[in-house]
């Protein structure tokens, strides 16, 4: 249900593989890497991950949305490694009876896999600096081994 990859995520197969006969609505959201944040302008991103427990906790959250929400299947697939402006990032996708618990779903999926799930972005700017963002272990050690 949960997953993460280096490799580019397959938009397409995802979707084919929430498709049901049982339901009428389909919700999806892609992170896209941008070219900015804060004031910096962004070259590209690296995601890094503790893969154990970011798999185990993002089927945790898979499985809560199942359970608090009427939809039928869900899955969402998270990128490592370095990625180029405009790739997708992560991709959230829920099928569902209907369009509004779909809805639902899939940003109870994205809120929680970016509060819960152990992934950092280090962002590369465009003049030389990088920085890890919302990761302040991380930025403490590569402080102390710089």
């Amino acid at each position: 249900m949960f997953d993460l990859t280096k490799d580019p995520i397959s938009i397409a197969t995802l979707t084919e593989q929430l498709r049901d006969e049982t339901c009428g609505a389909f919700v999806s959201f892609d992170g896209w890497v941008r070219n900015h944040n804060e004031g910096q302008q962004v070259l590209r991103l690296e995601y890094e991950s503790y893969q154990a427990l970011a798999v185990k906790e993002g089927d945790k959250i898979l499985a809560e949305a199942l359970q608090r929400f009427p939809i039928a299947r869900i899955v969402c697939v998270h990128r490592t490694g370095s990625l180029e402006i405009g790739d997708v990032a992560v991709w959230v996708g829920v099928s569902a009876p209907h369009r509004g618990e779909a809805f639902d779903a899939c940003r109870y999926v994205i809120d929680e896999v970016k509060l819960r799930v152990p992934i950092w972005k280090k962002e590369h700017y465009v003049d030389g600096d990088s920085g890890w963002v919302n990761c302040e272990a991380c930025a403490a050690a590569n402080h102390d081994h710089s």
